[in-house]
């Protein structure tokens, strides 16, 4: 895998102490690459008061799979985001805590530090206050930050971790920024695609795909007009036709104003073979019903996308576009051991 020079950040993780089996960690890794920038990718920005350093990388990622920090100790962050599901679930929506029913899709986290604002309407726009959403949330955690701090305070090893992180004992400051900082490492840039795209692989594909990958970027289907650029997402907020009426009236939670019910954020399309279902609900199943919903032209809105129209693809057509999206599957990614809890 090729990267940009001088950007890597190659650490040495000690041996921890765990006093309980949801902080297992790796005893005495070798040199670990955690901050790898793929070729065509930015540089990772990191908040003036929340760099990258190693300590605050391990305890934020310590803390991504220990299921204490739901009030009945039941759900990680890990238990919607899993690691060979580049960090989404392959449910429809995630049970949160005494099994209370999720209210949207798990998206997934692939590339995340990339994002101008995070939750599904844009409710946030950093990470440090994301993960306060699904802490509080009734749903998910369930949970208070004060209380989750008052119950880990008696951890040894967790006050050890975050004074050698943020010289403080761990505290709500300390576990939003290191969660966010984990978060801003799960970076993913090495699929077939790339390698032909920017390694001048030109085997990394077929033909098949490339056909595919033509049409994806075509005036046939406009798809890249949505999801463009390195990370197949422009950020932007729509609506694509999905129902004519939205339980989740989406955006409009946030901004109240009726043009933006039903709208959005577009999703990444990286991974996208391996995080079915899809949409903010879940309701299509795999990748065939969706390049489906887009050539019927979807459901009529009042706010539905005008690049959301009957795009007639033959049989053929559509399976190219399929085979051009699984190779956007980086597996280097999805079977990263340093990103997994082992």
């Amino acid at each position: 895998m090729h990267f940009k020079a001088g950007i890597t950040f190659v650490f040495t993780i000690l041996c921890f102490s765990a006093c309980h089996k949801d902080i297992s960690l790796h005893p005495a890794l070798p040199e670990v690459k955690v901050q790898d920038v793929p070729i065509g990718f930015p540089k990772v920005i990191y908040p003036s008061d929340n760099g990258f350093t190693k300590p605050r990388w391990l305890l934020g990622k310590t803390l991504f799979y220990d299921k204490r920090l739901s009030k009945d100790s039941s759900v990680s962050c890990a238990s919607c985001h899993k690691s060979d599901l580049a960090f989404s679930d392959n449910v429809a929506k995630t049970d949160g805590v005494f099994g209370r029913a999720g209210k949207r899709n798990a998206p997934t986290l692939t590339n995340v530090a990339y994002q101008p604002y995070y939750t599904r309407e844009g409710a946030v726009k950093t990470l440090e206050s994301q993960v306060l959403i699904p802490i509080q949330e009734h749903n998910e955690f369930g949970f208070n930050i004060i209380e989750i701090t008052k119950r880990l305070a008696s951890d040894s090893t967790y006050q050890r971790m975050s004074n050698t992180a943020y010289q403080r004992n761990l505290d709500y400051y300390t576990l939003v920024r290191s969660i966010a900082t984990f978060e801003r490492t799960i970076i993913s840039g090495n699929s077939p695609f790339d390698q032909y795209q920017y390694q001048d692989k030109t085997a990394a594909i077929t033909g098949f795909e490339k056909a595919g990958k033509d049409l994806f970027y075509s005036k046939k289907t406009d798809c890249s007009s949505c999801h463009s650029g390195f990370n197949f997402t422009n950020y932007a907020f729509e609506n694509n036709g999905l129902y004519a009426a939205y339980a989740d009236i989406g955006r409009q939670r946030l901004t109240n104003q009726p043009e933006d019910q039903g709208r959005f954020k577009v999703p990444t399309l990286r991974n996208v073979a391996v995080t079915a279902p899809y949409m903010h609900d879940g309701s299509i199943h795999n990748l065939e019903a969706v390049i489906e919903h887009y050539n019927t032209g979807g459901t009529n809105h009042m706010n539905k996308s005008g690049l959301i129209r009957p795009l007639n693809l033959t049989e053929i057509e559509k399976k190219q576009l399929v085979a051009f999206l699984n190779t956007l599957t980086d597996h280097e990614f999805l079977n990263n051991t340093i990103l997994k809890n082992e």
